[in-house]
């Protein structure tokens, strides 16, 4: 919880009803005393908003809490999706609810899993990159792998988010196979898992070696580009100031 936002707490400390993952619920137990939970496991999404959404609807202040950031694979699109189906009108935070509003919304910013990832492993961020996410469940794989294929093809550092679960278990191979067509096999990259949370592991291989690396779906996959390098143990991407500003 060191990472929540100030804001964030906030927030969870005046909901009265509290929805999300079990697990991430899990996560933020301690500020959930004396408040109304509710918790479902995987492939629920669309019921735990739909029950905040009815809370909400009923003048309860309701929180629904996404790992990272909400706006990032996380829960915020999918509440404005559903408000859109339903016709609700929502009214963001800082404006007052006017007549006709249904909603009051606030997308409290979070830390971005990627992010995290990229403090413990230096500076591997520092240039252009991509955030890819490798579950096939709501994206084809077709479209995953021209994803992978373009963003491999024009040199950006790439961000690999679900890289394998239980079910899944061959769709990085599959990607490195792709990288490995346009990246040196030398090639750094960093594996979180469980970023900033208990239990987290940093590492830092190759492309040639990055099939052989225990991931899951907690797992934060980072591929370099052709400029990225490893330093004392850091994975850096240069930003270009050195070859540009300073002459040794």
């Amino acid at each position: 919880m060191a990472y929540l936002s100030e804001r964030a707490v906030e927030v969870l400390n005046s909901a009265q009803v509290v929805v999300g993952y079990k697990t991430y619920i899990r996560l933020i137990d301690k500020l959930l005393e004396g408040k109304e939970v509710i918790s479902t496991g995987m492939r629920a999404e669309i019921d735990r908003v739909n029950m905040a959404l009815e809370n909400a609807l009923q003048g309860r202040d309701t929180a629904i809490v996404s790992s990272g950031d909400a706006g990032i694979y996380g829960m915020a699109g999918l509440v404005l999706e559903v408000c859109r189906q339903k016709n609700l009108r929502v009214a963001l935070q800082g404006k007052a609810l006017e007549a006709g509003h249904d909603i009051l919304l606030e997308i409290v910013p979070g830390t971005p899993a990627l992010c995290a990832a990229a403090a413990l492993l230096g500076a591997p961020l520092m240039h252009d990159f991509v955030s890819i996410s490798l579950s096939d469940l709501l994206t084809p794989w077709e479209v995953i792998v021209e994803r992978v294929t373009c963003a491999a093809k024009a040199d950006f550092v790439v961000v690999l988010y679900n890289p394998k679960s239980k079910k899944r278990d061959w769709q990085l191979g599959a990607v490195q196979e792709i990288l490995l067509k346009y990246r040196d096999k030398d090639t750094p990259v960093g594996i979180v898992r469980k970023a900033t949370r208990e239990g987290q592991k940093v590492n830092i291989t190759t492309l040639a070696q990055m099939g052989t690396m225990a991931v899951d779906m907690q797992t934060i996959v980072v591929v370099g580009n052709s400029t990225s390098y490893v330093f004392e143990d850091l994975m850096v991407t240069p930003r270009g100031y050195l070859d540009k500003y300073v002459s040794f």
